[in-house]
């Protein structure tokens, strides 16, 4: 099958050029290297001229956030390099990064920026940037911004008098997102009866999630929604669905949804207690809009990392399964590529293009909300249906340099070796981090024994071409 030999494929190399912006935008440190108040301020000023090339009017930029401490910092400093370029800042405060997305299109604005560092822990901080579309930037685009960066003689003059840019508070930003996020349910179906668990990861959705199901008829148990500038994703939310899951068995509930500090991944529940990861739901969505005629073209897009049963199952009901580079941005690039309404990834991010541009965590929840109340079957049982998981082994180690895997010759050897002993009943995929300085190593296969025995191999072939 077609699809079968795209699966093998690793995750091919992207926008090496680049040294700022990752997989999914700008991530470090707070306060220092590209996360520091100056480097946010060229920030500003590099995506306001650059988005206001041919344009006439005052650029527009809407700016949301996560609930970070140092969320403040960074949203003054890139908000005054926008105003000193002559652009009108539009804050939002905390809000989900697809809010932002959202919120970018419906007004009107040249560009949407997200100050957050997703799961990563509080001490980290990152920027996120979206065009007028409402899509993340090209990787040319976020090149464009890094060379304005490191070389702003090329913007040009500065602003001065009354050239000199403006910022507002958006007062009903959250309202906004709660009613888009509701209209993406469908208006013939209810939450009434429904009990929920929601962990907003004490992140930029603790405000509106509850919200968005109570406000449904669901009966919603909140945790994870009491930031204080230094718990976001502390113990809780995506990361760490222990709490969720306890909760949902305790209270009886139908459903938990674990968001991460920027809500724009999920991870589900069943009544049982029992994790339900992105490859699960998107099964469960793919033939619940196949039978209904709304998968677009039969297609799904996922990436590297999801798991071999997923492409099975979607394959045994002929639905092809199309697989990217790791990274929301990617899975989107290819969605509209190819035509798809449907595609995500194994962390969390699923995204329905019919609804959004982007991962929703939100939107993803009321989507498997809308099938239970439909069937009337448990979670559970619709989860078990829609795919069998192949057994998958990931492990990240630190290595003292970041090398080419071509550079890697033990590694390699050793992942062909690997490859031959699993034959047609496994992958192995082996690739950095587009966030963090880790190699990845997963390995899938029919038996976990075996699989922390190559895992194993395979980690200690990197060791030894990169020895401590």
């Amino acid at each position: 099958m077609p699809a079968r030999k795209t699966a093998l494929k690793e995750a091919p190399a992207r926008a090496a050029e680049r040294h700022l912006f990752g997989t999914d935008g700008i991530r470090g440190l707070a306060n220092e290297g590209a996360m520091t108040p100056e480097s946010a301020l060229a920030l500003g000023r590099a995506v306001t001229f650059l988005v206001g090339q041919g344009k006439s009017h005052p650029i527009r930029i809407v700016i949301g956030k996560d609930t970070r401490l140092s969320g403040y910092m960074l949203e003054t400093a890139i908000a005054a390099g926008i105003c000193s370029m002559g652009g009108r800042v539009i804050l939002c405060g905390p809000l989900p990064t697809p809010a932002i997305a959202h919120l970018t299109v419906s007004m009107r604005a040249d560009a949407g920026i997200v100050i957050s560092a997703s799961h990563n822990p509080f001490g980290d901080n990152g920027v996120k940037i979206f065009g007028s579309d409402g899509f993340k930037l090209a990787d040319e685009t976020e090149l464009a911004i890094e060379a304005l960066m490191q070389h702003p003689a090329g913007l040009g003059a500065r602003r001065t008098g009354p050239s000199i840019g403006r910022a507002e508070k958006l007062e009903d930003s959250r309202g906004r997102y709660i009613v888009f996020a509701k209209n993406t349910f469908p208006r013939e179906l209810t939450l009434d009866g429904i009990r929920v668990v929601v962990d907003a990861a004490h992140g930029a959705a603790y405000k509106v999630a509850p919200l968005v199901f109570s406000e449904l008829g669901a009966q919603v148990t909140a945790i994870g929604v009491k930031p204080n500038g230094t718990n976001i994703n502390a113990g809780v939310g995506a990361l760490h669905p222990d709490h969720v899951r306890a909760e949902v068995v305790k209270r009886g509930a139908h459903l938990g949804i674990a968001l991460d500090g920027d809500a724009d991944r999920l991870i589900l529940v069943d009544e049982t207690g029992q994790i339900i990861d992105g490859d699960v739901v998107m099964a469960m969505c793919a033939e619940k809009m196949r039978l209904a005629g709304e998968l677009r073209n039969n297609i799904v897009v996922a990436t590297v990392m999801s798991n071999l049963g997923l492409e099975r199952a979607l394959n045994a009901k002929g639905i092809e399964l199309v697989r990217t580079a790791v990274g929301d941005r990617y899975v989107v690039e290819a969605m509209r590529q190819r035509g798809a309404n449907l595609g995500g990834e194994q962390s969390g991010h699923i995204v329905f293009l019919d609804h959004a541009s982007t991962g929703d965590g939100i939107v993803g929840a009321l989507q498997v909300l809308a099938l239970l109340v439909r069937t009337g079957k448990p979670v559970s049982e619709l989860a078990r249906s829609a795919m069998v998981r192949l057994p998958q082994l990931l492990e990240n180690i630190t290595l003292r340099e970041r090398r080419p895997l071509e550079a890697m010759p033990l590694l390699g050897r050793e992942a062909d070796r690997v490859r031959k002993r699993l034959g047609s009943e496994g992958r192995v995929l082996i690739r950095w981090s587009g966030t963090e300085p880790k190699l990845r190593i997963m390995v899938e296969g029919p038996d976990d024994e075996l699989l922390k025995d190559l895992v194993g191999r395979l980690a200690e072939a990197a060791r030894k071409d990169i020895p401590g």
